[in-house]
């Protein structure tokens, strides 16, 4: 574990986390832990892949190669027990832009697409930016762990196109069952929706939870699912912008297609495709680590706030690297929260609020760090805490 114990600043490398404190936040004078990457380095079988290309003084257009679609299906099979077609693989920049290209690709102005707060923010802007109706089926917390509302979701699903689903989920932690993703999945069939599957954090799962790709329910399913993924979380590697979609029926990926060549979106990022083939073909033993060290740190915060601040309770994560704060006991209001963290405990974590309905009162933590960052992080949280209260 001593490669991630080594705490990194990463001030002055260009980085949203740190060098983006100030618009964030209105100071630098703060603890980043908010943007969903990770201050631990990458695998050493990344960076030795891009010195090697680095050192070919050329980074010009580049194309895919063949080599990029196996490592995908390859690692697909090793890590999911999912076998994919190398036909049914579309290279795209990054996630969130293909989420947008597909609202504009699969439905029509004024159609529904359906998301499940509290969630990832930039989903809330799909409905906004393209003209669409954004419906909400929100998560019920119950006994501190989040479940489906299934008999609202068909309600919902009634009036929508899309239906685009967060799995791993993003800000709670919640990783899936296969049932509970069959049962979604089965109303979608029934009412016509297409299902786009953000699955970028599938590799980040902690035993004994584990990840179902949605399109591995069955072959009905994976007719109306487009999956998205990327090694960006799983590796550290989200500045290469490089990801992918998978697309088993012909119709989407055609549709889909055209809407990346409309935009002129289909060259590769030379690095970031020299990143994803060094990391799903060498950096298993390195991701075996990683997840180690982030249930240590999750372990971690949940007994320090259990025994130093119980007011404050931490919904243990299945997935993700991300922590959900219940806030609520605290008494604040949104705006109350956020100073707290931001000028007396000296902390920049995200807002719940800014995750949407279900979120007031929450705050997310970004444990991908070096533990002595987390330490320093609670201790700060504590100091505030007490200096506050009395």
């Amino acid at each position: 574990m001593m490669r991630f114990d080594t705490p990194i600043d990463r001030s002055g490398t260009y980085s949203v986390q740190y060098d983006g404190r100030l618009e964030k936040f209105s100071t630098e004078d703060l603890l980043p832990l908010w943007v969903a990457d990770m201050d631990l380095p990458s695998a050493e079988c990344i960076t030795e892949a891009l010195k090697k290309r680095g050192a070919h003084p050329v980074y010009g257009y580049t194309v895919y190669p063949e080599r990029f679609f196996e490592a995908i299906k390859v690692w697909m099979q090793k890590r999911h027990g999912w076998s994919v077609e190398r036909d049914s693989i579309v290279p795209i920049p990054g996630v969130v832009p293909a989420l947008n290209l597909l609202v504009t690709a699969l439905t029509r102005e004024g159609e529904g697409v359906l998301i499940q707060p509290p969630v990832y923010h930039p989903f809330f802007r799909l409905g906004r930016n393209h003209g669409r109706k954004l419906l909400e089926n929100p998560l019920v917390l119950r006994d501190g762990r989040y479940e489906l509302d299934y008999n609202d979701f068909r309600k919902k699903a009634k009036e929508s196109k899309l239906f685009i689903l967060c799995s791993p989920h993003n800000p709670v932690g919640r990783a899936w069952s296969r049932d509970e993703l069959r049962k979604l999945a089965e109303i979608c069939l029934e009412e016509g929706l297409t299902i786009v599957s953000d699955e970028v954090h599938a590799d980040i799962v902690y035993a004994p939870n584990s990840h179902t790709p949605t399109a591995k329910i069955s072959k009905e399913v994976s007719s109306v699912t487009v999956t998205l993924n990327a090694p960006s979380k799983t590796f550290n590697i989200a500045g290469l912008n490089t990801a992918y979609a998978i697309i088993e029926n012909d119709s989407l990926r055609r549709r889909f297609e055209l809407e990346l060549k409309r935009y002129d979106l289909t060259m590769g990022n030379v690095f970031g495709i020299e990143a994803l083939m060094a990391a799903y073909e060498g950096g298993e033993e390195w991701l075996k680590e990683l997840l180690e060290y982030l249930e240590g740190n999750i372990d971690y915060v949940m007994s320090y706030l259990k025994e130093s601040i119980p007011q404050i309770d931490a919904l243990g994560p299945e997935a993700t690297f991300l922590m959900w704060l219940d806030c609520r006991r605290l008494g604040m209001s949104d705006k109350e929260l956020e100073s707290f963290f931001i000028s007396k405990a000296g902390l920049g974590l995200n807002t719940g609020a800014s995750f949407g309905r279900g979120g007031s009162g929450f705050m997310r933590l970004n444990v991908a760090c070096s533990r002595a960052k987390l330490k320093e992080a609670m201790e700060r949280l504590k100091g505030a805490f007490y200096t506050d209260s009395k």
